[in-house]
């Protein structure tokens, strides 16, 4: 049997990352092992300066020593404070259950950023172009030329911008990262990236840059706002250079670099991109190319003080895809189907004749004629528009504007236009996938595939409500919802991170969290612009929450601690001494986008906001108590503990009738209260019933963004999984797969978003939203049965709880933890329950084997063990058993089944 071994180091969530500023970063690996029941019983690590010193065992800056632990994921580096640009190389071995202790695993490394700001020597340099009119503008070019002439032993580039940008060293892009800086809050933190150009440099050198408008100075929101965080572009780059006979150098943006137009026109997120490849200046990234018409750059005078290295990942180009289909409308418009809504750009390839003018456009359906339509977009124009030079084959790809799209009108395309001529590029935040979830069910792992690609579409650096028309905004109820399958799907752990820093830099001096991060909204019109909305503002507590339980997490607790407390305060103030939130003069958005039907005897989906307001002040604060108790904030466990007491005493008494009928009578009441645990346990039962008797009234859901999510959990809780199951099986309008029956590849905003006629409601209406993609959660921990233990966070103990149901005969749930591959899949076949479970080392298991007795199960075709039957316990849903690492195969009759 193969020897165990540690693998997949990773620092603060990644691989060997560079310029990261968190002093103490946090050390995680994987246990490899093919026997069964291995744990870690100790771990030791060391850190060095350099390789060899790391292997040799000499010269470490620090060893943990052999620590008595079985903590693999989150280790808080203990050494001494490292310094800027300090690079430092890590490797640990492990000591296990059978007392063996592993090899020193292969070393790893991270590389720390500016940290001593003084050390930012460069300037910010801008051209004379200061924005006045509500207009793109085109994009900027900087370039400089410098000599090395020495051996170089290594050389990192930081660099970052006031708009968007892409760096070329000696005429290659470097790295391969997509809108850098990154979207913050940019008036508060400022993103820096770091790149490794140690192979790019030569004798004579030329850095060179565009920057676009982007986020900064571009068209934002829905209300046509430009250069909302600032009015003029600017560039600032720092490239130091480490000479192998120990000298080194540095080169600077200053006032020595030059600056000009070029060829991008005009590069807006919403509106597309206008590029006159007549206009290219070839060579400019190079040495030698002749700029003396290109004008002398400003030095702007602009903060370092709040310069930060990223956190999350960065957005890239992952993906291609081709078209499907060429199509002829009625209205004889061109127009390719890649047979996918993403997010990207179409790459063309053309040739033509100089000043042959191509314009892409982007949409996401057709209508219901089949013709191609944008009413959907408002007034983003999502139009790219490209300028022949007339030179032979031409490549057009944009630089710094993405749309979300699945057809692509093409109109003045010189020649014949085949389906090799454009590709889709798919872009987003570069998470990783960590989830999948297939079952017997064709269109249920269709609404699978619809949910992940509505993540993947709308996380793009921010977590966005949509991806294609003029608003693209961090709605933080969208977030909120959506979180835990969020972290189900892909990696999010450092995404979230980095977005909830600007959530609590946004939020304001009483507590209030806006509604959309980065903050856009505030000091506008409207109720959009108040901020404070409950549901929405809760993704201030609830998703270091899910952080916290997904990855383990406590640090992102304790950061985000004060943002927390602050908007619990501010519900607490909010409430006053009745402990209701129901100030009518409060904005609210409620259950967002609840179904309503034109019948006579319906009673209604709108839930009382004030309601909502207080059931979420209730789950919030308690969660908060919790929190407080895990990061040790001790004299904040009772407070909290007693103010959600009052709280839920309160709801008791305004909103449930002795009778256990809720004021407020729909689904999403009964949900919201039910799964919050505010109904009385003397009521549960008669609340329950309500609960669905009003499901079984109307056959079909009728809840909004905030119930949505809670609706099949909810039903499973209270032991409904056949409501549940309908709920999904459910094809006709509203339901989570009628969409899919109308071609849907993505999550839709509404339960009627195109009606089964084709006709598509008008206004607010995207095709591209994932909140009604929470029912992911649901499919991974019940039907799939994969669960997080809430008292052991971050898969340190699993919870294998399969639900079968709705007529599947098989469901498949996996997942990428911290810790390894887990997995619960099964199988009904020939009138027996087959159960795969998955268990990495360095975690244990409990598993629900449903309608089980111990004399039926086998285990691998043999019968139970002694060791596995003393872990044994018959419950009411089955047989559970304690298991440790490995992989199982359990075996048994299906009769007593539930189909």
């Amino acid at each position: 049997m193969k020897k165990a071994e540690v693998i997949n180091l990773v620092t603060e969530y990644k691989i060997n990352p560079i310029g990261i500023d968190v002093l103490k970063p946090r050390l995680g690996w994987q246990l490899n092992s093919g026997e069964q029941n291995v744990m870690q019983t100790a771990y030791e690590i060391r850190v060095a300066n350099s390789r060899k010193d790391l292997e040799s065992g000499k010269n470490l800056i620090w060893s943990s020593q052999k620590v008595e632990s079985d903590q693999s994921v989150n280790v808080v580096y203990g050494g001494p404070a490292l310094t800027s640009m300090q690079r430092v190389y890590w490797q640990v071995r492990i000591w296990d259950n059978k007392n063996r202790a592993t090899s020193w695993s292969s070393p790893a490394f991270w590389e720390m950023g500016i940290l001593d700001r003084s050390l930012w020597t460069a300037s910010y340099i801008a051209m004379d172009d200061i924005t006045t009119e509500k207009k793109s503008h085109p994009s900027q070019y900087f370039r400089t030329e410098f000599k090395t002439k020495k051996a170089i032993k290594s050389a990192k580039v930081q660099v970052t911008s006031l708009g968007v940008y892409e760096l070329y060293l000696n005429g290659e892009k470097v790295g391969n990262d997509l809108f850098t800086p990154g979207y913050t809050t940019y008036n508060k933190r400022l993103q820096y990236q770091t790149y490794d150009v140690t192979e790019m440099l030569q004798g004579n050198n030329a850095l060179g840059a565009i920057v676009g408008d982007g986020w900064y100075r571009g068209n934002i929101g829905w209300k046509g706002d430009y250069a909302f965080y600032g009015n003029q572009l600017a560039l600032l780059v720092q490239l130091n250079i480490n000479y192998t006979d120990g000298t080194n150098e540095t080169i600077v943006s200053n006032g020595d670099w030059k600056a000009s137009y070029g060829p991008i026109l005009e590069s807006d997120m919403y509106n597309g991109e206008k590029y006159d490849a007549r206009l290219e200046m070839d060579g400019w990234t190079q040495s030698g190319f002749d700029d003396n018409k290109w004008t002398k750059v400003q030095i702007l005078d602009h903060s370092k003080e709040i310069l930060v290295a990223p956190q999350g990942p960065p957005v890239k180009a992952i993906e291609e895809i081709k078209p499907k289909k060429l199509i002829t409308t009625p209205k004889g418009e061109i127009v390719l189907d890649l047979g996918q809504n993403i997010v990207g750009w179409a790459r063309m390839r053309v040739r033509g004749n100089k000043g042959d003018r191509v314009t892409l456009k982007f949409a996401e359906v057709l209508d219901k004629d089949g013709n191609f339509y944008t009413k959907n977009l408002r007034a983003a124009e999502a139009t790219d528009i490209y300028t022949l030079k007339g030179d032979g084959e031409e490549i057009f790809e944009p630089h710094f504007t993405s749309h979300g799209f699945r057809y692509i009108q093409v109109i003045d395309y010189p020649g014949t236009l085949s389906l090799d001529d454009i590709t889709g590029i798919v872009i987003h935040s570069d998470i990783a996938p960590t989830g999948s979830f297939t079952t017997s069910d064709p269109m249920i792992n269709q609404l699978q595939s619809n949910i992940q690609w509505g993540q993947k579409d709308n996380f793009l650096d921010i977590p966005t409500d949509c991806p294609q028309r003029d608003e693209r905004a961090g709605w933080t109820g969208d977030a909120q919802v959506f979180s835990m399958t969020a972290a189900y799907n892909f990696d999010v752990a450092t995404f979230y991170t980095k977005w909830l820093k600007d959530l609590a830099l946004d939020q304001h001096e009483n507590g209030s969290v806006t509604n959309v991060v980065p903050d856009i909204l505030t000091g506008g019109e409207g109720v959009s612009a108040q901020g404070g909305a409950t549901g929405w503002a809760d993704a201030a507590v609830i998703i270091p929450w899910t952080v916290y339980q997904s990855y383990g997490d406590k640090r992102i607790l304790e950061e985000q601690y004060e943002s927390m407390k602050a908007w619990v305060d501010y519900m607490a103030v909010k409430s006053g001494e009745d402990y209701l939130w129901n100030d009518p003069k409060h904005w609210h958005w409620g259950d967002w986008l609840a179904y309503n039907a034109d019948k006579p005897d319906y009673n209604g989906s709108v839930t009382e906001k004030d309601l909502i307001a207080t059931a979420y002040a209730y789950y919030s604060t308690t969660l908060l108590a919790k929190i407080a108790a895990i990061i040790g904030k001790t004299e904040d466990v009772g407070k909290y503990k007693e103010q959600a007491v009052n709280i839920k005493k309160a709801f008791i008494q305004e909103y449930i009738t002795p009778n256990g009928r809720l004021v407020s009578h729909t689904q999403t009441a009964y949900a919201m209260a039910i799964s919050f645990d505010l109904i009385p346990d003397g009521l549960i039962e008669k609340s329950a019933a309500y609960f669905a008797a009003d499901i079984e009234k109307f056959g079909h859901l009728t809840t909004g963004f905030l119930g949505t999510p809670l609706l099949c959990t909810t039903l499973s809780k209270i032991g409904r999984d056949d409501l549940a199951f309908m709920l999904l099986n459910r094809k006709e309008f509203p339901s989570w797969l009628y969409p899919i029956t109308m071609g849907a590849t993505t999550i839709w905003e509404r339960w009627d978003t195109q009606k089964p006629d084709g006709t598509i409601i008008e206004g607010m209406n995207s095709f591209n939203h994932y909140s009604y993609g929470a029912i992911g959660e649901w499919l991974y921990t019940h039907v799939g049965g994969l669960r997080i233990d809430p008292k052991n966070p971050g898969y340190k103990h699993i919870i294998f709880d399969p639900h079968p149901g709705g007529g599947l005969t098989s469901a498949d749930a996996e997942f990428l933890s911290l810790f390894g591959k887990i997995k619960s899949a099964w199988e009904i076949k020939d009138g027996k329950f087959h159960y795969e479970v998955v268990i990495p080392a360095n975690t244990t298991a409990s598993v629900t084997l449903p309608e089980a007795t111990p004399d039926s199960i086998l285990l691998n075709n043999s019968k139970l063990k002694s060791d596995l039957l003393k872990t044994l316990r018959q419950t009411d849903e089955g047989v559970q058993l304690e298991l440790g690492s490995g992989t199982y195969q359990f075996s048994y009759p299906s009769g007593k089944l539930k189909l």
